[in-house]
């Protein structure tokens, strides 16, 4: 079985862990129900709201109970 010859250092250690890290979800906020919406996606209260992410209304009927 293959055993490293040489302990890794703590830099190197620290280098080939530099891109090991969570990157948080990007988020926009609706502007008719102002929840956090992620880009290109259909907002949650599509009933009430009736908002495709600063696009056209997805639901017709929302405009009517506005």
């Amino acid at each position: 079985m293959a055993v490293p010859k040489r302990r890794k250092s703590k830099s190197a250690k620290g280098k080939r862990r530099s891109h090991d890290f969570l990157v948080p979800p990007a988020l926009n906020i609706c502007p008719q129900c102002k929840l956090a919406v992620p880009p290109h996606k259909v907002c949650d209260l599509v009933e009430e709201c009736g908002n495709v992410q600063r696009s056209k209304p997805h639901n017709p009927l929302a405009k009517e109970k506005v």
